[in-house]
């Protein structure tokens, strides 16, 4: 394959994007286990400090971490209005840092974690940018994506990119106006209106071999 056919490849994917709705995989598909949930046993919470203020029915802690089994949420600070995990909403600012399943992890200025259940149900987290990362050691490859916002739902094993979103598994690049990607599958969906000013662009970069000129 030379790069002349990088242009072609490039109008068939044009083509794919007028219908609004794509998939495609970040990486060569793999059998995977059935999916487990990752949220075990009961919430840890260790911080530096507590202030509670009983006036106005709010608790502070800092550089507060909580889990719950392979899920993990740092900041420098945490707030919420009860210690009652059974359907709590908590504010993280600060160098938040969540640690996800299958090696994937949210950075950003702030988060919104929701629990439902006594178990971490949903996190939201917003920055400039918000940024996402998964690792594949098997194919020594690192996917990462960066939006205003990133939503990621425990249950499902998905995080949302929203505003201004990209997406890479380092060969190839994606953009749009909301991008989903699978954690468990390693795979992404992108969307945008049909009409709408902001579309989905793929980038597909060309292995090195394919940049070499052919010997004469």
């Amino acid at each position: 394959m030379t790069s002349a056919a990088i242009p072609r490849a490039s109008v068939a994917v044009a083509s794919l994007l007028a219908l609004g709705l794509i998939a495609m995989p970040l990486f060569a598909a793999v059998v995977l286990p059935p999916p487990k949930d990752i949220r075990s046993g009961a919430i840890q919470l260790d911080a530096a400090s507590t202030e509670v203020d009983y006036k106005n029915n709010n608790i502070i802690f800092r550089d507060v971490i909580i889990s719950q089994g392979e899920l993990k949420v740092e900041a420098q600070r945490a707030e919420a209005n009860s210690l009652n995990f059974e359907n709590g909403r908590w504010t993280f600012t600060g160098n938040v840092r969540i640690n996800l399943q299958q090696r994937g992890s949210l950075q950003s200025d702030r988060a919104i974690v929701e629990f439902k259940n006594n178990l971490i149900a949903r996190a939201v987290i917003t920055g400039t940018p918000a940024v996402f990362q998964q690792q594949n050691i098997a194919r020594n490859l690192t996917a990462r994506g960066r939006a205003s916002a990133i939503a990621y739902e425990v249950g499902a094993g998905v995080v949302r990119l929203s505003d201004n979103a990209w997406l890479t598994d380092g060969r190839n690049e994606i953009s749009g106006p909301v991008l989903i990607y699978n954690i468990r599958e390693e795979r992404v969906q992108a969307a945008s209106q049909a009409g709408a000013s902001d579309r989905v662009r793929i980038t597909i970069l060309p292995n090195q071999t394919e940049k070499r000129e052919t010997p004469k």
